[in-house]
């Protein structure tokens, strides 16, 4: 599996933000983490020159360097760094550098200058208007990431792909444990004509349909299906199908079943545009659920709440205990 089908740890999707930045003259550093594919309009001058969808620092004319340090939304073990450098042709950066970091609570810019940043990505050179990727050796943990053009220009996005590593001493006692942003992930589906399953697991209301996950109609009397892993094993209480923006396309039933083939919600009529809740009254841990459509269509959310056995907790404790391989 590629790394890129692993959840962006620091995009603006999960919570991610760009802190801080030594500069920003010709477009804002914010735009690094937007979830969306960058984009391009030729001749569209602003007062500082051509407008880019991106982060680009003025022309150096003294020796060093530019970095923007970025939260991650979701606190992980990276395994992928991917610096975007699109519709940047004549001003990308020839050459990057990325370092992690892992510090706990909310540091300020001026902490995060003197945290103990180690290598994610060592300096390698960069293509123009390129996805350059950059596989990375994922043992540390991994809070927060600074990446360093050498010696300026722009980046379109800066993509941070791993496995969430949430912190257990923050969980309540009830938690979405299919949550993308706490490990949740989709292992599997029938279909992904119309939007991405992982969708399904993303925080938040869906803005627009397109936020969903849709697949293409069915001709052939079958139905459609996407398996998730839990982020930890638990036990499930509450269900909710969310089938908002879907209107003429929503599926007409449902139903949820544990990895195992275990019932958890029998078929189920469902409405469009509508949150749906569903009591579920199971009492054992599962590790993984499968939701069936049918017969097709979409859907914008997926949000299984329930509470983690012991040993989840603990096994979710192991990173943010463990010092050398949290790093920090």
């Amino acid at each position: 599996m590629s790394f890129e089908e692993l959840l962006d740890l620091a995009s603006r999707a999960v919570g991610g933000s760009v802190v801080a930045a030594n500069d920003e003259f010709f477009a804002e550093r914010d735009n690094l983490v937007n979830p969306w594919a960058p984009t391009f309009t030729p001749r569209t001058f602003g007062a500082k020159g051509q407008v880019y969808d991106g982060w680009e620092t003025r022309r150096r004319r003294e020796p060093g360097h530019d970095h923007a340090v970025v939260r991650l939304g979701a606190p992980g073990h990276v395994h992928g760094v991917v610096v975007d450098t699109a519709f940047f042709t004549g001003n990308y950066p020839p050459e990057a550098t990325v370092e992690g970091c892992r510090v706990t609570g909310y540091p300020s810019p001026a902490e995060l200058a003197d945290a103990d940043w180690f290598p994610l990505v060592e300096r390698s050179p960069l293509h123009g208007d390129t996805r350059n990727r950059f596989p990375v050796d994922a043992r540390r943990l991994v809070t927060h990431v600074r990446l360093t053009i050498h010696p300026d220009g722009g980046v379109a996005r800066l993509r941070v792909h791993g496995e969430p590593a949430p912190d257990p001493h923050l969980l309540p006692d009830t938690v979405d444990l299919a949550a993308a942003e706490l490990g949740g992930r989709v292992v599997d589906c029938s279909d992904r004509f119309y939007g991405s399953p992982g969708n399904l697991l993303l925080p938040g209301l869906a803005a627009v349909m397109g936020d969903g996950w849709e697949t293409r109609r069915r001709r052939d009397g079958g139905n459609d299906w996407v398996e998730v892993r839990l982020a930890a094993p638990g036990v499930l209480q509450l269900a909710e199908l969310d089938t908002s923006h879907f209107k003429g396309n929503a599926p007409g039933w449902a139903a949820l079943t544990g990895g195992g083939g275990e019932p958890l919600l029998p078929r189920t009529r469902l409405q469009p545009d509508t949150r749906h809740r569903f009591r579920l009254t199971h009492d054992w841990p599962v590790h993984g659920v499968r939701l069936d459509i049918y017969p097709d269509g979409g859907l914008a959310r997926l949000r299984l709440y329930g509470s983690l056995t012991d040993a989840a907790r603990d096994e979710l404790a192991a990173p943010w205990t463990d010092r050398e391989a949290g790093g920090g």
